[in-house]
């Protein structure tokens, strides 16, 4: 095991860490491979835009149905083996697609089960994930743990693609989503060696579990009635979630009528924003970790130079000014969801991490589509400066928010005794 001697990037050394990174490296690789060899195979396949659509709304309805259900499970079993069986899962089920192409058995409503099945196994391992780290690594070192692994998804967010589409040209599609399914299989090997201690019992539990509503409703009075500041971080990520997602899915739009860029200029826009997100990873591997309100405070500041930063793209309007604002914007977004997670998995019961984790990612999820479709919406009626502007407001107000939650949960300062006369 870890010990508290070992933090930061030394992490990546240990044995259990070390196995659990570089799988999820791997692995996330394989889900930027999936995104754009799959879309591509769908629209081979069919010719439609349409069903190529439902890929995406499949892959979406999955965590917003079926994420706090799946959370009592994974408070139920162990979550090392429900990550490695669910990589298998997804192994056998990625293979399958374009073998039963390859026979000519893969119907669209065949597909579109399978792609079903895919998401409702990655719905459990990310949640799962988030609920292990706490029983790898110790306190001192949560807020680097989930760094590194973010800074590892976005690897996998800038690498994916970009192979998936070189491996699309060079060997096609259905070759591409092999290698897909070799990086599951890679990421389930990985985490046989990992050691996972267990998690502390419910001492109020019965010896018969009660059913999947009352322990599901167990979950949901932790996060919205039993501990302020895991409510606190709800509102909080939600606010977030709304404006983050909103400026991403607007951001080719922003580039093109606010800062007056082409899809070349785009593309380096969007990568300066990956660069941002890494560089805020490799920052808080390195920060030691402090208590709640300290930790909210990092969110704080971190989610109002975002929103300065996004106010200042609408002023900049030109790629080479805004080029250094996206990196910021990139580096504010990418420093709050590690601390987040650092401060549930800190508060958090071990008896209840899945059902948190799992309603905290439903929450998420729901608000960034409120975001997406809000701002949509704001940006046809009132144009691209104006949805920018609402973006930036959000963002700055959710920093005001949270700076006073981080007030209200600052530890009272001792009392000092009168000095004898």
């Amino acid at each position: 095991m870890t010990d508290d001697s070992v933090s930061g990037w030394r992490l990546l050394r240990t044995r259990d860490f070390g196995f659990l990174w570089s799988g999820q490296v791997v692995s996330q690789v394989g889900d930027g491979l999936n995104k754009v060899a799959l879309l591509w195979f769908v629209y081979a396949l069919t010719g439609s835009a349409l069903k190529m659509t439902v890929i995406g709304l499949v892959q979406t309805i999955c965590p917003l149905i079926f994420g706090p259900i799946i959370g009592v499970y994974l408070d139920r079993i162990s979550k090392k083996w429900l990550m490695i069986w669910t990589d298998v899962a997804r192994t056998i089920m990625v293979l399958l697609i374009p073998l039963l192409h390859a026979t000519g058995a893969l119907t669209l409503e065949r597909l579109y089960i399978l792609v079903f099945f895919i998401a409702l196994a990655s719905t459990a391992f990310g949640p799962a994930l988030s609920s292990a780290i706490p029983h790898i690594v110790t306190r001192p070192q949560l807020t680097a743990a989930n760094a590194l692994m973010q800074g590892g998804a976005n690897i996998g967010v800038l690498v994916g693609p970009a192979l998936s589409g070189l491996g699309i040209a060079l060997i096609g599609e259905q070759n591409v989503l092999f290698v897909n399914a070799a990086t599951y299989l890679f990421s389930a090997l990985c985490l046989i060696p990992v050691r996972v201690r267990e998690a502390t019992p419910n001492p109020d539990a019965a010896e018969v579990k009660g059913t999947v509503i009352a322990d599901m409703m167990d979950g949901f009075r932790f996060v919205f009635f039993k501990d302020r500041a895991v409510f606190f971080l709800m509102i909080t990520l939600a606010l977030f979630n709304v404006a983050w997602s909103g400026f991403l899915f607007l951001f080719p739009v922003i580039a093109q009528h606010v800062l007056g860029v082409g899809p070349f200029e785009l593309g380096w826009l969007w990568s300066s924003l990956g660069v941002g997100m890494l560089m805020a990873s490799a920052w808080l591997a390195w920060r030691s970790q402090r208590d709640v309100g300290n930790q909210l405070r990092v969110i704080a500041a971190s989610i109002g130079v975002g929103g300065l930063a996004v106010w200042g793209l609408k002023l900049s309007g030109s790629a080479v000014l805004a080029l250094p604002l996206i990196i910021i914007i990139g580096g504010s977004i990418a420093s709050v969801t590690p601390v987040v997670w650092a401060i549930l998995q800190e508060l958090t019961p071990g008896h209840l991490l899945g059902r948190v984790f799992t309603t905290f990612s439903t929450g998420g999820m729901s608000a960034a589509m409120f975001g997406m479709a809000g701002f949509g919406w704001a940006v046809d009626r009132l144009g691209s400066e104006a949805g920018l502007l609402g973006i930036a407001l959000i963002l700055l107000a959710t920093a005001v928010i949270a700076g006073h939650f981080s007030r209200l949960l600052q530890p009272a300062a001792p009392l000092v005794s009168p000095a004898p006369p």
